[in-house]
């Protein structure tokens, strides 16, 4: 799947939902908020899907 910069992501395995900032050497860079501050972290990007305010509301 392929996503743009400002796409909402999530991780396959659970987690916040994050926004993509970029990509680098084959990685989709994404960035979120903890509660306490900024944090990014760079993907693989089959280990993300899309993510929408739909599957929030029905969990």
């Amino acid at each position: 799947m392929f996503f743009s910069v400002s796409d909402e992501v999530q991780h396959k395995e659970g987690g916040p939902t994050m926004i993509v900032t970029g990509y680098a050497s084959g990685m989709v860079e994404c960035r979120w908020y903890d509660g306490y501050s900024v944090r990014r972290e760079a993907f693989k990007e089959d280990e993300l899907s899309a993510w929408s305010s739909t599957r929030q509301l029905a969990s």
